[in-house]
């Protein structure tokens, strides 16, 4: 990605590397290669509050999900999660990722996973819960809970919401694994690049980003993730008073005079 000033938000060493440039676009760096970047109880409390700074930052623009070492995310930390058998610990573990996940979600600025390695079951999930997508040719995706005697209830949700019912149950079921074309031709990513160009794909897309009106893309990925849960015609309605809204706003006033005068638009 371009270089420019960056200011540092969290210590290399606490698991989640915080980084945040001149033009709002926040980098988040899954950073425990040494567990392939599990989703550890402390990992997750790191990007829920790292997400939570984001979501009170005016200045926000861009989030990008990135991780070090081999793997993107090997999934939940399951030595963690043996070392205390019980229901209640299960379900509030659960619980915390399921809020963590629904934070990039509710982000008012799309999130980018930059994804330079394996991502599996929750780790998968990460990726289908991101707004968009660009990993690396040989990166590979799966939900394999399955092959410890685990369904992936929870990265199923995202998973089912990205790629078609039966790929995704046979992915469920199965363990198999996608690789990085399957996975762009199924929808779960939307670049697919050579190792060495993975920056500069990603960066592309965080241009086309800075580009467009920040109103406008708060407003469109809010209207976004609210109708596809609606019937048709909720949906409508809401898309139509979004859409009106949207219009009175002045960045789409200047928008579409700039279009009638055929000049660039003039956003701040």
């Amino acid at each position: 990605m371009q270089a420019m000033n960056t200011e540092l938000l969290s210590a290399s060493d606490a698991g989640v590397l915080h980084r945040r440039d001149a033009r709002g676009v926040h980098t988040l760096t899954l950073n425990d290669p040494a567990s392939f970047n599990t989703l550890s109880e402390a990992v997750m409390g790191l990007v829920q509050q790292a997400l939570q700074r984001i979501a009170d930052d005016d200045a926000a623009r861009v989030v990008v999900l990135a991780a070090s070492g081999k793997a993107f995310c090997a999934g939940h930390n399951l030595k963690e999660m043996r070392a205390q058998p019980n229901l209640a610990y299960y379900q509030q573990l659960f619980a915390q990722c399921s809020q963590m996940m629904m934070g990039i979600q509710k982000l008012p600025v799309p999130v980018i996973a930059r994804v330079q390695g394996i991502a599996t079951a929750a780790g998968c999930q990460l990726v289908a819960q991101c707004d968009l997508a660009v990993a690396v040719n040989t990166a590979r995706f799966g939900v394999n809970g399955i092959d410890v005697g685990l369904f992936c209830a929870t990265p199923s949700v995202p998973l089912s919401r990205n790629i078609g019912a039966k790929q995704a149950m046979e992915m469920l079921l199965t363990g198999e694994f996608m690789d990085a074309n399957q996975a762009l031709q199924q929808g779960l990513l939307n670049r697919v690049t050579e190792a060495e160009n993975l920056d500069a794909e990603v960066e592309n897309l965080v241009a086309s980003l800075l580009s467009k009106p920040r109103e406008a893309l708060n407003l469109g990925k809010a209207l976004f993730y609210k109708q596809r849960e609606m019937g048709m015609e909720a949906a409508y309605q809401l898309a139509g008073q979004t859409m009106a809204c949207n219009m009175v706003h002045p960045v789409a006033q200047e928008g579409v005079q700039a279009f009638i005068e055929k000049r660039k638009p003039q956003w701040l």
